[in-house]
This record gives structure tokens, sequence and C-alpha cells, in this order.
């Protein structure tokens, strides 16, 4: 049984006619009619009763070339997928992001990679690093954006920007006054960070080791607009990202103050499997990511 045969028993279906029917499916009437009976052989019924004059499809006949139909479309849908499968850029990419780069990163580089690949909308995954690397790995996710380092076997890394961190404190505190803040000053219980797991509170402890270890719920927050309002409140200071210091998510309530150089900062990459078939799809984000517009991202590419 071959798709060319159940297009010529539905083509006979509908037209009634071998003569027709050979027409539609361009081909001659011996070549329509030998298919036609070899497949009613193969199958051990007759798919057609045939008279002087008329063609119609016998009881059976009738549910085959149904099922045809439906066989026939799905065959149609896999070819459409394999045409759009042809240009990388048309269909959507399984994009993973770290929670700290998500919200201040994407609003940019959606509006830059609508220029660039139109016919590309992203599916987004905001997870933890440790997620994101699971699911590239196990094909879940077709490119990731984390902060480097970022070593998985079979993945390859490409640098973006790099990023400065940034103090900020509530508005009166005695640092407000300040040009700078060397990263040894930042200490004591007043520190909020992020809640454990996330790879932006390992680069602050890293920046900042004079950061007391003890963890209390008051000192931990699950994610950085939540450590920006609770310095709004008066709880203590943090360390950011510049990104998610920039319009429209600064305050008239926190200062912000730069670190003493050289500042902290972080590098963010993107990163895909080697094998992964969609390389002008990565091409694509690249392009993208070097028409972004912001004073937070010192970009590499």
């Amino acid at each position: 049984m071959t798709l060319t045969e159940l297009r010529y028993i539905v083509a006979l279906a509908q037209e009634g006619n071998f003569s027709r029917a050979a027409e539609h499916c361009s081909v001659s009437q011996p070549t329509l009619s030998v298919a036609i009976a070899r497949l009613e052989d193969e199958l051990g019924v007759q798919l057609f009763e045939r008279g002087k004059g008329f063609v119609s499809p016998s009881d059976v006949g009738r549910r085959v070339v149904e099922q045809a139909q439906h066989a026939l479309a799905e065959a149609e849908k896999v070819r459409q997928i394999a045409l759009r499968g042809r240009d990388q850029l048309d269909g959507t990419l399984r994009l993973g992001v770290i929670h700290t780069i998500g919200p201040y990163l994407l609003p940019q580089l959606i509006h830059s990679l609508k220029e660039v690949a139109p016919h590309m909308p992203l599916v987004i995954e905001e997870n933890m690093t440790a997620n994101l690397a699971d699911m590239l790995r196990d094909n879940e996710l077709d490119v990731v954006i984390i902060a480097l380092p970022f070593d998985l076997p079979g993945v390859l890394t490409r640098s973006l920007y790099d990023e400065s961190f940034k103090v900020i404190v509530p508005k009166g505190h005695a640092w407000e006054k300040r040009d700078a803040i060397a990263p040894e000053e930042v200490a004591g219980d007043e520190v909020l960070l992020l809640k454990a797991g996330n790879c932006f509170r390992d680069q602050v402890l890293g920046a900042c080791p004079q950061v007391s270890s003890p963890e209390t719920d008051i000192r931990l927050g699950h994610s950085i607009g939540t450590i920006r309002c609770m310095v709004a409140s008066g709880l203590g200071v943090s360390v950011l990202p510049d990104s998610a210091l920039q319009h429209p998510y600064t305050s008239d309530m926190i200062s912000i103050i730069p670190f003493a150089d050289p500042a902290p900062s972080r590098r963010i990459a993107l990163a895909w499997r080697a094998g992964f078939v969609r390389p002008k799809a990565v091409e694509a984000l690249l392009d993208a990511v070097r028409g972004l517009n912001s004073a937070a991202y010192r970009l590499l590419v």
C-alpha cells in the first residue's frame, strides 16, 4: 500500500469515473486501474463496485476511502513541516533563560528579534541554571541564556555581554552620598540576598566574600524584584545587576551606587547543543543581541 494508491482510490471515489480520476491524478487510465486492482488484491476486498457507466465505492470501500483521506491529510502535514524546516527562521524557538536575566533582557531582545526573524516566535522557559542545563541536554529547549561559567558536554557557548553589579541602599542610608563602594564593604546582616540555588546569589557572594553567612528568611528573597522592594522598605542593602536598575525598574525610594573599580560583573552567554539543526536561528539571536541598546550591557558579539 502506497500513498499514491491511496490518492488514486480517493480520486476515483470523488470522480466516479476511471477516466476523470486518472486525469485528476495526471496518470493514464490503465495506470490508475492497475494500481487500484493491485491494492484490492493486497487488501483482499473489493473497494469499488463497477458497472456499465458507473463506479461506486463498496461499503468497506467507503470506509477505506475515508481513512485514506485522513492518511493523506496527515502525510501532507508531514510535508508541510518538512518544508517549514527548510527555513530555519520559520517556526517557534524554545528559549530558556535564568530568572535574573529574563525580565530585563527579553523585552528588548524580542523587539530586536522581530526585525531579524519575524516568523520565529519564542517559547520561553524561565528557570534556574541547573534545570535549564537538564532541559537543554534532554532536547526540551533549543537554546538557553545563562551566566558563565556553564560547562555541559556537547554544548557550545557564545558570550553575549558583560554586566556590572551595583549596590542599592534605601533613601537616607549612610552610603547614599557615596560615589563608590568597595566590594569588601558590603558585609553584615543587613545585606539582602536571593535564596540558595540562584547563580546570581553565588556571584554576589563571590564578589563580596565578607557577606555574613547566617541565612534567615528576613535576609533572603525569591526574586530581584522582591529584593528591590525590601531595600526600598528600609530592611537592608543589596547588590543587583545593572539591567535590573534601568528604567522602568528604578525607584525614588532607593539609591544606586557603583562599585569601585574594578567593579564586579557577570558574563552572559548563549548556549546550544553542538548538533542543533537550526544554526541560523542561533545566528538570528546573536544578531538580535547586537541590536540591543542599553547602558547595562557591554556587548561582546
